[in-house]
């Protein structure tokens, strides 16, 4: 065990001394060249109200796509679905749901679906161009499968393994990428947090299907003795990424707390990001979230890789069931500041028994 815990402040000393150097990173140069840019969208309403800034303090199911460490911290039982509106005018629906629960004294289990809907859209043609050829419904999903465990009181670590599958009318791709994370606690009162997670780790992805395909014909030779040939679409790469995290606890009294938190995401395929937030509890009855993400040129209308504009704001409102039991329901909501669309609005609802 105290070789664990060597190793573990070893890692957290390392990303704290690389963080400085790489704080104004990222490869630039890449950015577009990742597919599966969906594992990069959190699905949940309760930590996006906060620009995802949690990785060091997210527990129970939301920590699968946070920082799965978390997950070990996992109570009883909770249950979550989300509906987001992504991009609010361009008719893009994310639904997701998932649960995580208690498994032995120290172990925790999870499963999170998330499904990206685009609508119904026109199919075309080389012969009709415009319209006529009927629609199709594109479809993203990702399937996460949790495993997480306190190896102390302080030290939480797990991994997830995803399940990508990407789809449009007469091609597929699918995939497979592993995330893992740790969390270290401490602190008179575990009023300081630290988070390391490593996601999307895996093997490059390639679309394969009928709309890769088409008709050859020999040569002088007949309908009869056509055959069938297949253009190998170019294979891409899992947007990985790199996410170290700060947290503080600062005690309002006996049942209210503001957490401050700092996040820094290095990515593999655009820009490092820096993320700030503050949440407010009132009781665990009432929660207020607020945060900003920032990277360079991110207020640049021409120079901007992103479409987000940095704020993030939500609120939770939880109904307890039984306070000695830690049971409640809850409602979270979230918005996500965009350049265009609108913004991206979050809804959810939590159980937790």
């Amino acid at each position: 065990m105290k070789n664990l815990y060597k190793i573990t402040i070893a890692i957290f000393l390392g990303a704290l001394l690389i963080l400085p150097v790489q704080s104004f990173g990222g490869n630039k140069d890449r950015s577009g060249q990742a597919g599966a840019g969906e594992l990069l969208i959190n699905p949940w309403a309760k930590t996006t109200g906060w620009g995802s800034a949690g990785n060091a303090t997210v527990t129970g199911l939301e920590a699968i796509y946070g920082n799965v460490g978390g997950l070990a911290l996992t109570k009883g039982l909770d249950v979550g679905l989300t509906y987001t509106k992504y991009l609010t005018t361009a008719d893009v629906n994310i639904f997701s749901f998932g649960l995580s629960s208690k498994v032995g004294e120290s172990g925790a289990i999870g499963l999170s679906i998330m499904s990206m809907d685009f609508g119904v859209l026109d199919r075309t043609t080389n012969a009709l161009p415009d319209e006529g050829a009927g629609t199709f419904n594109p479809s993203l999903m990702n399937i996460n499968l949790a495993y997480a465990r306190s190896f102390s009181s302080s030290i939480h670590g797990g991994f997830v393994v995803k399940m990508i599958s990407e789809s449009i009318s007469d091609a597929t791709a699918t995939g497979i990428a592993i995330d893992a994370g740790i969390q270290y606690i401490t602190g008179a009162n575990d009023q300081m947090k630290l988070g390391v997670a490593l996601k999307n780790i895996g093997t490059p992805m390639r679309f394969s299907g009928d709309g890769l395909s088409f008709r050859s014909f020999l040569p002088g030779r007949t309908y009869e003795s056509s055959f069938t040939t297949e253009w190998r679409s170019e294979t891409f790469e899992l947007p990985t990424q790199l996410s170290i995290g700060l947290g503080y606890d600062f005690f309002l009294g006996d049942q209210s707390k503001l957490t401050a938190a700092y996040n820094f995401i290095s990515n593999s395929f655009t820009l490092d990001q820096h993320v700030l937030g503050a949440e407010l509890s009132f009781r665990e009855l009432v929660v207020l979230r607020a945060g900003y993400t920032y990277e360079n040129n991110i207020q640049d209308v021409n120079q901007s890789l992103t479409l987000h504009k940095g704020f993030s704001g939500g609120f939770s409102v939880q109904v307890p069931f039984n306070k000695e039991e830690g049971t409640y329901l809850g409602i979270d909501y979230s918005f996500q500041a965009t350049r265009t669309f609108n913004g991206i609005h979050r809804l959810g609802i939590r159980l937790t028994l």
